[in-house]
């Protein structure tokens, strides 16, 4: 946990910094996402997304994440699959666009970070349970039906180490069942022009020990490919997973290149 001698001093500036961010954005955050916060739309975004932009972006920089994305993200309905790396995944793509997630049963208990994913349409899902997984799928067909984005980690989970894990297609049947397009999404942080490995759990750490961690480590840079979208109407969902999961790990193995 301890990076160099300025990892308490970052620890404790962040800290306050959360606190503020809390303070004074969390709550308006949360009203917007009420029925008139959509329904209040500016040129480009309605309220509800430009506050949720807003807090994502901000709860990134204090984690000392800048978020640097290229391409453009398809607005609804769309499933947007990205691999994942660091809980922090969601409040980056969140930065780019409001979307519903797909998390595990566990993030709901989580201190700050389990009540801010359900203000952000978390759809929650108990591993292993197919009657969970049928209801997921239920759901985001109706979020997406309704117009909205919805996203997954078909990776299924965050694993230790810096590979890209293969996609597994079950969830993918969403994007045939509305049908919608399919956007992969190639998450990388680098630090020094390089790509950190430390960014995602290590071996036996929980969430408060990574969250403490992450507060201490140097500034990094959240870098984001939105890729071609792949059509999902008459494709099987094994094919898209594939496709998806080769995008991807192109963007990912891509020589880091800073903007």
């Amino acid at each position: 946990m301890w990076t160099d001698r300025l990892t308490p001093v970052r620890i404790l500036a962040r800290l306050l910094l959360l606190m503020v961010l809390v303070g004074l954005l969390l709550l308006p955050t949360v009203v917007c996402q009420t029925r008139p916060g959509h329904a209040l739309r500016g040129p480009r975004r309605t309220l509800a997304e430009f506050m949720l932009n807003t807090w994502s972006r901000a709860l990134c920089r204090v984690f000392g994440v800048a978020v640097q994305a290229s391409g453009q993200l398809l607005p609804g309905p769309v499933l947007v699959v990205a691999n994942h790396i660091s809980w922090l995944d969601i409040p980056v793509l969140h930065s780019l666009g409001a979307m519903s997630f797909v998390g595990k049963s566990e993030i709901d208990d989580w201190p700050l970070f389990g009540f801010l994913a359900r203000a952000g349409g978390t759809v929650f899902h108990r591993r292993g349970s197919h009657d969970s997984a049928d209801e997921v799928a239920a759901r985001l067909v109706e979020r997406l039906n309704a117009g909205h984005r919805a996203a997954i980690f078909p990776e299924g989970g965050i694993r230790p180490g810096e590979a890209i894990n293969v996609f597994h297609a079950r969830m993918f049947r969403v994007a045939v069942e509305a049908p919608c397009p399919v956007q992969p999404a190639m998450i990388r942080y680098l630090r020094g022009g390089r790509r950190d490995p430390e960014m995602t759990f290590l071996d036996g750490e929980g969430f408060p020990a990574n969250v403490l961690r992450l507060l201490g480590r140097p500034s990094s840079v959240a870098d984001v490919h939105l890729l071609e979208p792949l059509a999902a109407v008459d494709r099987p969902r094994k094919e898209i997973a594939s496709l998806a999961y080769r995008a991807v790990r192109a963007a990912y193995d891509y020589e880091v290149r800073m903007g």
